[in-house]
């Protein structure tokens, strides 16, 4: 029988090779061969709270299905994003339910793929969802939106699913990723330093934005939100704080308030087929030249010394894009 090795944890949290057996795939589930996956700082975090195996992003090759599934078949590549609720993404074999699955796009490198799952449902669920903005084209013309921290994963696809519906795109980061930004659909890009070289928040008048997105923690952005924001706008956020936030500055301007977390569907069964949906229309965007993959580096193989080094790398806190790990 072929093994199935795992990247696990070890009683001091250190990545660790070992090996299994290959899962069965539930009635509802398909087994797939991982072809490969990326490191997230969710997978970091989660270290210390799980004894499953890690991994939220997934591309690979249907090996079987389960007895209830009917619309896949062996053979087919997918990608996905997983859940919390059951061994991820670092293996050779994994079981996914099949409904949060999509066909992969065509025309995109393994590497490519695989760093797009997790970052896109969480920009696509935070502006569509949380916020409610309408996801076709143009449909927000005229909207300004405002991304905190627009060079990582997530705001590198927001800015270009906000591009595409229309709004003007502003977005922090350094001026290092400025170009990083522009090439994602940013119009703006704002320097989230004070060292006044460049525009930075402060340049911008009192309720410049319709809806900002802030993927840091957000505590030291309050004020600063509070007062960029407009009347009855959106704010929301994909970080938690290690303090309470002081939200009742946003009451004066009945400003809606979201925590957007990619895994709450998945771990209350709520609407989880809308995730496998949601892909298969990033898959057609991108398909369609719309969107266009953010992976920055391939790491090869299934290895400690691959998780250790992009594990280092994330820590930074200051990476563009996806750094993707091809088994």
């Amino acid at each position: 029988m072929t093994i199935n090795h795992q990247i696990t944890l070890d009683a001091d949290l250190n990545w660790q090779l070992t090996s299994g057996t290959i899962p069965t795939p539930a009635a509802d589930e398909l087994l797939i061969k991982v072809l490969a996956t990326s490191l997230n700082p969710v997978d970091l975090k989660r270290r210390t709270v799980t004894k499953t195996v890690l991994g939220y992003d997934g591309y690979g090759e249907i090996i079987a299905c389960g007895t209830a599934v009917t619309d896949w078949h062996a053979g087919q590549l997918v990608y996905y994003a997983g859940t919390t609720q059951k061994d991820g993404s670092f293996q050779d074999y994994q079981v996914v339910t099949a409904a949060i699955c999509a066909l992969a796009p065509t025309g995109l490198t393994v590497s490519e793929t695989a760093g797009l799952p997790l970052v896109s449902l969480t920009a696509y669920e935070l502006l569509f969802e949380q916020f409610h903005f309408p996801a076709q084209a143009n449909a927000n013309l005229g909207k300004k939106l405002l991304i905190i921290n627009g060079a990582g994963g997530v705001g590198s696809i927001m800015s270009q699913l906000a591009k595409w519906t229309g709004f003007e795109v502003y977005a922090t980061s350094s001026p290092s990723h400025f170009d990083w930004l522009t090439s994602n659909g940013v119009g703006f890009p704002i320097d989230y330093h004070n060292d006044r070289s460049h525009k930075t928040l402060a340049d911008y008048p009192d309720q410049t934005f319709d809806a900002i997105a802030v993927l840091y923690d957000m505590t030291d952005y309050l004020p600063e939100i509070t007062r960029l924001i407009k009347p009855f706008g959106q704010v929301g956020s994909i970080v938690g704080t290690a303090e309470p936030l002081a939200l009742t500055l946003l009451k004066a301007k009945s400003i809606s308030f979201a925590w957007e977390y990619m895994f709450t569907k998945t771990d209350y069964n709520y609407q989880v087929a809308s995730q496998g949906q949601i892909l298969q229309q990033i898959a057609n965007l991108i398909t369609a030249g719309t969107l266009h993959p953010i992976t920055t580096q391939d790491y090869q193989g299934l290895t400690v010394a691959t998780f250790d080094a992009i594990a280092a790398e994330l820590t930074t806190g200051h990476l563009p894009g996806k750094k993707v790990i091809v088994y």
